[in-house]
């Protein structure tokens, strides 16, 4: 039996591949299944994202690892399998493709034992809407459930016990400055 993962592009427009998968496959299978189904060159830095039951953005598995410093924090797509990250159906994840376009989409265990008996797998078993030339223009919302105290007295925030006379420390680097 295989996975029967749902792909949806973030977009007004329905945009959907479902892709079947063996479980013992990794997310970055699914990144190469996924860039095929929507017709990428899969050249392009991505990750995804756990996500809970309201899409919200959890743990980052990136293509590569772009940090400064070598971390055993970090882990890659490569390395985590689609049975240890998608356990039940529904399941869900964030799928970000081409982080200067910003290709976003929600990706969803749709089903976890597929007969795929008539594909070869990794296979696009469905496919809705035509993808368009760019990607979706993202919108960033405020969270309004979560309320914060505003700032009523800003000297406050002010703790490093450095006064303008500190400042004058600085103006030995103007010059350098000024010289370009």
């Amino acid at each position: 039996m295989a996975y029967k993962i749902r792909v949806i592009l973030n977009a007004k427009t329905d945009v959907i591949r479902d892709i079947a998968m063996e479980q013992s496959e990794t997310l970055e299978d699914l990144h190469n299944a996924i860039t095929n189904a929507f017709g990428f060159s899969g050249h392009e830095m991505a990750s995804f994202y756990k996500a809970d039951s309201e899409w919200n953005q959890g743990e980052e598995f990136p293509l590569f690892d772009m940090s400064e410093e070598t971390s055993d924090d970090t882990v890659m797509m490569s390395e985590v399998l689609l049975k240890s990250i998608l356990t039940k159906a529904n399941e869900k994840l964030i799928y970000v493709y081409d982080f200067f376009n910003m290709w976003s989409f929600y990706v969803e265990l749709i089903e976890t034992d597929f007969d795929a008996v008539d594909f070869s797998l990794p296979s696009l078993v469905f496919s809705l809407g035509a993808i368009p030339k760019n990607a979706p223009d993202l919108v960033f919302e405020k969270d309004t459930k979560k309320s914060s105290k505003p700032i009523e007295d800003y000297d406050d925030l002010d703790d490093d016990d450095m006064d303008d006379d500190d400042l004058d420390d600085f103006d030995e680097y103007d010059d350098d400055i000024d010289a370009y």
